[in-house]
């Protein structure tokens, strides 16, 4: 009987599933955009799957019967469907969601959860959320932003492991710095805005800011040479905001210390019943905000853009981003230290000024960016961008120079002579254009590939007028009494004394492939081809050609946890004066980076903790060559050698993301250990100018969800800034940079900010958040070099009001 019934059971299932069938099918947008991460459930079943990056799903076989299908997203309205078996066919379902009037979009610190971040493409060129990519990438959302009140790019970029100030220059412009290397590139929706190789930094409102993507390390397999955007340090991305096919808008008012008073406003609407036309327009005005006496600030921002999707297979998004500027320039303080040996820096107090009312910067700042996307199916699209950026900058600063002469600065260095002077006026005009071919997990044989084919072109136009310098007066920075804010009656006007007018043309193809060999490992490949030419005043150089290659491996111990290793180099271009004993070039350097680590994604990707691990070295230099001349003093010999070992390496960690549903946290640490290890000029050991060994960084934020106290919300953070060396250490008779040979840098201390905010969320439209900066009033420094000593803020407070429509 028992045998009987079991035969009967099994006859009974084998019917069943002769007659079960696949339910497949599409998700998209009411404008036939896909839509990634959907999810898909039969009612009254188990059965449930999400929609992959196509807006595709696949559920189960079913037997035959009735069933009903639901497809959902957060914000959009949910779409059932209602179907039958009664045959072998496999059933084919579509979907369009339409979005809720007022929708949310769950957004964490670092973006919006399991997705690429907004235009990280513009930098990487592959459709890889930043935990796939083979380089060290973070990302500072609008949230965290928002959150914490950020007004200045390096504001947001303090929650980078690794990342810190360079030098302000007299507090207009942010020069940032990675890994032991100098003012990486800082560029504005992927295109270079001011394209000195120094890495000066730009001023930009925070206000239009989506997202601030920082690639940490070499990006010269997208970006090119090193003298630019492809060098070892890595670059900053700052991303502007775009329509979001929604129909919402805020406003909000900021007022704070030192007569900060800061308007701003965001709407955005969708045009027309389709869903496939939508404008954003942003905008900002801030007037006052300086902490020193006789300084003062006033800007404004305007970016509108616009989006188009007449179908599923094509987006276009055109957007502009104006900025105009006006800010007074900090003459900042002074090292009092004779011989510049010691660390004496005057703490100048705040009600004192040691330039003229008339330093101000003058900055005229326009992005047009177009993007287009068109998909060819599934797996492969098209991508083309058009950047462009007019970067016009000019002012007048104060510059403070150690008198020299019997009895003066004898045992402190405290009297200065003071000239005004042009701050490095440039018109600068960059302009990029990128096509790439790209494919998604398409199938060859057994392996799946994500690559990407593509070309790119910039053209720079550089406009550097040169004026004389004007001195003015000589004053004790001790004495008060001696210093004036006001310039004194008839100062000539300046005369313009030469200037250069440069072209620079550079051209790269790039091909990069991520080969998915199994579930858990993946192998990273890619080239590029480059050439570099430039034109100065007429004089063209000789067109530069070199390769960059990447490589490396990915394994994925569990779902969501990776470990990685990758090789790449960057080329640095050198001229045709560059040559050696016989006269001949020497041609580019290379720089050799190896990179390993986690990369890991918790809790339904609300978590992310990577580390990282660097090992950078340039051993193949262009060094001057210097001897020893008859009176034993050490001169240059007009030629270069090959050799020496320049060497950064340490480690970073990050963990960034929400711990619990209502308690965010964003922390960071990194450790670098940089030296010249064999060099013709710097002492062995000796680390470069302003690298500091440690910094850290670290942020929580705490809602309440339920109760009383619903939607209030408060944030505590801290950010340290290690010791770091104010000079380079020359060798013995080695002139650089007006160094005193082998004199010992002196070590500017560390600091430590702490900031805090509380906010509270009520109506559901109204918000409200006071913000605390530098909370116990520390004191610290960034200077470049000996010069543009600059304060951090003082403690500050303000306060901000919104309302959301």
């Amino acid at each position: 009987m028992i045998r009987k019934s079991i035969l009967l059971c099994s006859l009974t299932l084998s019917v069943q599933f002769a007659w079960a069938q696949t339910i497949k099918g599409y998700v998209f947008q009411k404008n036939g955009a896909p839509l990634t991460s959907a999810s898909v459930v039969i009612e009254q079943t188990p059965y449930s799957t999400i929609t992959n990056d196509e807006g595709a799903f696949e559920l189960p076989k079913l037997p035959k019967g009735t069933y009903k299908v639901r497809a959902m997203l957060m914000g959009y309205e949910n779409v059932s469907q209602q179907i039958t078996f009664n045959s072998l066919q496999d059933t084919t379902l579509t979907f369009k969601l339409s979005p809720k009037e007022q929708q949310i979009r769950e957004v964490e610190v670092f973006g919006e959860r399991d997705k690429q971040p907004e235009k990280l493409d513009a930098i990487t060129r592959l459709p890889l959320k930043p935990s796939e990519q083979i380089q060290s990438i973070s990302v500072i959302s609008e949230k965290l932003i928002e959150q914490q009140g950020a007004l200045t790019v390096i504001e947001g970029v303090r929650n980078v492991p690794g990342v810190y100030t360079y030098s302000t220059y007299g507090g207009v412009r942010e020069s940032i710095s990675s890994r032991g290397f100098r003012g990486i590139p800082t560029l504005k929706n992927g295109v270079r805005v001011l394209t000195d190789f120094r890495g000066m930094g730009f001023s930009t409102d925070m206000q239009g800011v989506e997202s601030i993507q920082v690639l940490k390390g070499a990006s010269s397999i997208t970006m090119g040479a090193a003298t630019d955007l492809g060098g070892p340090g890595g670059i900053v991305n700052i991303v502007t905001k775009t329509p979001k096919f929604e129909n919402s808008g805020a406003i909000s008012f900021r007022a704070g210390s030192w007569g900060l008073i800061r308007p701003t406003f965001d709407v955005q609407r969708v045009l027309d019943k389709d869903s496939k036309i939508a404008v954003r327009l942003n905008g900002a005005y801030e007037n006052g905000g300086k902490f020193r006496d006789n300084m003062d600030n006033e800007s404004f921002y305007i970016n509108p853009s616009v989006e188009w999707r007449p179908d599923a297979r094509n987006t276009l998004t055109l957007e502009m981003d104006y900025y105009k500027e006006e800010q007074a320039i900090d003459a900042g303080t002074v090292n009092l230290s004779v011989g510049n040996k010691e660390n004496k820096i005057y703490d100048l107090p705040t009600n004192r000024f040691l330039g003229f009312e008339t330093d101000k910067t003058d900055i005229n700042h326009t992005t047009l960016t177009a993007r287009y996307k068109y998909d060819i199916n599934n797996s492969l699209y098209l991508r083309a961008a058009v950047f462009y950026s007019d970067y016009d900058a000019d002012g007048i600063r104060t510059g403070l120079a150690a008198a020299r002469g019997a009895g003066i600065n004898t045992t402190q260095v405290n009297i200065y002579n003071r000239s005004i002077a042009h701050n490095q006026a440039r018109k600068d005009q960059s302009t990029v254009a990128q096509l790439d071919f790209v494919g998604k997990k398409v199938k060859t044989g057994s392996f799946l590939h994500t690559f990407q084919l593509g070309a790119d072109y910039r053209y720079i136009d550089l406009s550097q007028p040169v004026y004389n310098t004007i001195a003015i007066d000589q004053i004790d920075v001790l004495n008060p009494n001696t210093v004036t804010n006001k310039l004194p009656e008839n100062v000539p006007a300046f005369q313009q004394t030469g200037g250069t007018q440069s072209y620079d043309y550079r051209f790269g193809a790039t091909f990069q492939d991520v080969i998915q060999l199994t579930k858990w490992a993946r192998v990273y490949g890619g080239v590029r081809y480059s050439t570099n030419k430039t034109k100065d005043n007429g004089q063209s150089s000789v067109t530069s050609e070199f390769w960059n290659p990447l490589a490396g491996v990915m394994f994925s111990l569990r779902e969501g946890l990776s470990v990685f290793g990758s090789y790449t180099n960057s080329s640095n271009p050198r001229s045709a004066s560059v040559v050696d004993a016989n006269g001949n070039p020497l041609g580019s350097e290379r720089i050799d980076q190896l990179e390993a680590g986690i990369k890991s994604e918790w809790f339904a990707d609300r978590l992310r903790f990577n580390l990282t691990l660097f090992k950078i070295n340039n051993k193949d230099m262009n060094l001057q060559a210097f001897e020893v001349d008859a009176n034993g003093i050490v001169q240059p010999t007009g030629y270069y050698v090959k050799g020496g070992n320049d060497e950064r390496k340490g480690i970073e960690v990050e963990l960034t993301g929400r711990i619990l549903d209502n308690l965010e946290v964003i922390t960071g640490y990194s450790y670098i250990d940089a030296q010249f290890k064999d060099h013709t000029t710097f002492v062995p050991g000796s680390a470069p100018n302003n690298t500091p060994k440690h910094t850290f960084n670290a942020w929580a934020n705490y809602t309440i969800a339920t109760g009383l106290f619903k939607g209030l919300n408060a944030g505590l953070g801290a950010y340290y800034l290690g010791e770091r060396p104010y000079n380079d250490w020359t060798q013995e008779g080695v002139q650089y940079h007006a160094i005193d040979p082998n004199t010992a840098p002196w070590y500017n201390k560390a600091y430590t900010i702490v900031n805090a905010q509380l906010g509270y969320e009520f109506q559901k439209q109204w918000s409200a958040r006071l913000l605390l900066n530098n909370i116990f009033d520390k004191t610290g420094y960034d200077a470049y070099r000996t010069s543009f000593i600059d304060r951090i803020q003082p403690r500050n407070v303000s306060g901000v009001v919104t309302y959301k429509f």
